[in-house]
């Protein structure tokens, strides 16, 4: 009988063979699938925000906005498993091979020091189409309103908060990454992807690679007073916008965040409860 989904202790071990395969890869490999997430994650991005945008705007709808927005953003992670691509966050849970000396920690840095800044390049270049074909301007300039109105959220964060919602939302994107492992149909991927990131979102939760699209975005639209004024933001919010500020206010806390996230509370964990003793 064919078998339809791996148990928890068989987990640790797919994990860790899926880390060594993805450390054997080829750097221009590496770099065209981390691209392809990249922009995977920014069309989710950008999609969420078009379906919610609308329900962002009021306080009274903003939750049912998330809920809705969480829904859509899912779609990012089953393109980057089902399709194909090499994402930072999901690739934190390398750290399992490490952990069962099957690889060394500088292939591991090796694999992120190629897919993040591709998964950036990605991300960007979606942001870039997504501004100048004119979409922002649905719902007489809402949609980029909010978008306009998000990036200023997230580089205004307080370090320690965005390191924090960086923990919490890798948490639940590796797990989203760790149940698609034990699935062995599309379908049950799809499932084991669609629960953990719609909660992700719906929470409010900082991811690294979703934020090469929110922030950028943002930031390119700054100066179109229409979007300003739409999103009632004042000058001395405004200035906090800049791309000093979405490396170094957002990026760097989150992107520690979302490692410790990934690699400990899943990657790390699993294997301590499961395949510890073996070693």
């Amino acid at each position: 009988m064919e078998k339809k989904i791996l148990s928890p202790p068989e987990i640790p071990e797919y994990a860790a063979d899926i880390a060594c395969a993805k450390c054997g890869q080829k750097a221009s490999r590496l770099i065209v699938l981390s691209i392809l997430a990249g922009a995977f994650i920014a069309l989710a991005a950008q999609a969420s925000n078009m379906a919610a945008f609308n329900l962002l705007a009021l306080p009274e709808s903003y939750g049912l906005g998330r809920v809705l927005a969480g829904a859509v953003f899912s779609v990012g992670l089953m393109l980057v498993i089902l399709a194909g691509g090499e994402l930072f966050t999901g690739n934190t849970l390398m750290v399992t091979a490490a952990f069962e000396r099957r690889i060394h920690v500088g292939q591991i840095l090796r694999n992120w020091a190629f897919v993040y800044p591709g998964n950036l390049i990605g991300s960007l270049l979606i942001a870039g189409m997504i501004v100048h074909s004119g979409l922002l301007n649905n719902g007489d300039g809402m949609l980029g309103a909010v978008t306009l109105k998000i990036a200023v959220y997230k580089v205004s964060l307080d370090f320690m908060a965005a390191l924090f919602l960086g923990i919490l939302c890798n948490w639940l994107v590796c797990l989203a990454v760790w149940l698609s492992y034990a699935a062995t149909t599309m379908a049950g991927k799809i499932l084991a992807i669609f629960f953990p990131i719609w909660l992700f979102v719906t929470s409010g939760f900082e991811h690294s690679i979703a934020n090469m699209y929110y922030i950028p975005a943002g930031l390119l639209i700054k100066n179109n007073p229409a979007f300003v004024e739409a999103a009632g933001l004042t000058q001395t919010a405004l200035a906090k916008l800049s791309w000093e500020s979405f490396f170094l206010n957002n990026l760097l806390p989150v992107t520690i965040g979302n490692i410790i996230g990934g690699s400990l509370m899943v990657g790390f964990a699993y294997w301590y409860a499961y395949r510890r003793a073996s070693k």
